[in-house]
C-alpha cells in the first residue's frame, strides 16, 4: 500500500473532501494544526472511512513545530506495516490527475521524488539560506510573520553575523547542507532512515530544531548525505506550485484560469487550492 500524509492548518471540510477523494486508492493520515476547530461531523466522516488523524502540534510558520508535526504523521503511517510508499502533501493540495494513475506510477518504485539543491550560495528574500541553519532562530516562540517577528529576525541575523555565530562548528556538524520543498514522495526505508538518523544524532536534531524553515532542510540534508539514498533522488516532486501572488496569497491560490497550466504540467498534485476560490477549477478537473 501507499500512504498519503496530509499536513493541514485550515478549512477542515476541504481537508475531509481531499481525504475522501484519495482514500479509495491510498491509506490516508492527517495532522490537523491544534489551532484548527475540528467539527465533530467531519471527524465522524473520517472515522467512518477509516481515515486516521492526529492533532498534536500548534504549528507556527518557519518553526520546528512543522517538522514535529511531520514526524508524528510519519510515525502514525509507519505503524501500518503494509505502507511501502509515502506521499507528503498539504491540506491545500489537490490531485490533478486520477488518483489511480498516481498510485500506479509509484507502485514498485524506490526512488525519492523530492527537490534537493545545495544550500550554499543560494539566496532567498535577500538572505543566504545557509544562515537559516548556521544561526539560531526561535520561531516556536516568536511569530515570524508579525511585525515584531520580522524586526526580531532582522536584528538577530545582523547580531549573529557580527558575533560570528556558527552552529555548524559548535554542534560539530559534518554534513553538506541541502534544501528543497518538503512536499514529495519517498519509500518506506528512506522515511525510516531519516527518523532514525534524527533520533541518533542529537547535534543534527539541535541544528534543525533551532533553525529557520527546517522543514525545507531536514529530509534533503539527511538523505543526500547518505550513500544509500543520495543516488535515489529524482529531484522532482510532481507538485505544481505557482510562485506568484494571486487572490492575496503567495504562492498563488489557483482558480479556473490556471487549468491549462496544470494540464500542461507533469505534476500529480497542485497547491494552493481554496474550497471557494478554486471550486470551478476542481469541477473542471473532475469533469475530465
Amino acid at each position: 500500500m501507499q500512504a498519503i500524509l496530509i499536513l493541514a492548518h485550515k478549512n477542515v471540510q476541504q481537508v475531509v473532501e481531499l481525504s475522501r477523494k484519495l482514500n479509495s486508492n491510498f491509506n490516508v493520515y492527517i495532522h490537523f494544526d491544534k489551532k484548527m476547530t475540528l467539527d465533530d461531523n467531519c471527524l465522524k466522516i473520517l472515522e467512518n472511512e477509516n481515515i486516521r488523524y492526529i492533532s498534536q502540534e500548534d504549528v507556527k510558520w518557519g518553526s520546528w513545530s512543522i517538522v514535529r508535526a511531520t514526524i508524528a504523521l510519519m510515525n502514525l503511517a509507519l505503524s501500518d506495516k503494509d505502507n511501502r510508499y509515502f506521499h507528503l502533501i498539504s491540506g491545500q493540495d489537490w490531485p490533478i490527475i486520477n488518483s489511480q494513475e498516481i498510485y500506479d506510477f509509484f507502485e514498485d518504485k524506490n526512488s525519492i521524488y523530492m527537490e534537493r539543491y545545495s544550500a550554499d550560495r543560494v539566496r532567498k528574500s535577500h538572505e543566504e539560506i545557509i544562515n537559516w541553519q548556521k544561526y539560531y532562530y526561535y520561531y516556536d516562540v516568536i511569530n515570524r510573520r508579525k511585525l515584531y517577528g520580522k524586526i526580531f529576525h532582522r536584528l538577530t541575523m545582523k547580531l549573529q553575523g557580527l558575533l560570528k555565530i556558527n552552529k555548524f562548528k559548535k554542534l560539530k556538524i559534518n554534513l553538506d547542507i541541502y534544501a528543497g520543498s518538503q512536499w514529495g514522495s519517498l519509500p518506506r526505508d528512506a522515511v525510516e532512515f531519516a527518523l532514525d538518523y534524527l533520533d541518533s544524532h542529537e547535534n543534527v536534531y539541535k541544528m534543525f530544531e533551532t533553525g529557520f524553515c527546517s522543514d525545507e532542510f531536514w529530509l534533503p540534508t539527511i538523505l543526500a548525505n547518505s550513500s544509500k539514498f543520495r543516488n535515489r533522488y529524482e529531484n522532482y516532486n510532481y507538485h505544481f506550485i505557482k510562485w506568484t501572488k494571486q487572490h492575496g496569497s503567495y504562492p498563488a491560490i489557483l482558480d479556473e484560469n490556471n487549468f491549462i497550466e496544470l494540464r500542461q504540467s507533469k505534476a500529480f498534485f497542485a497547491r494552493k487550492f481554496d474550497a471557494d476560490i478554486s471550486r470551478k477549477l476542481i469541477e473542471k478537473l473532475e469533469s475530465e
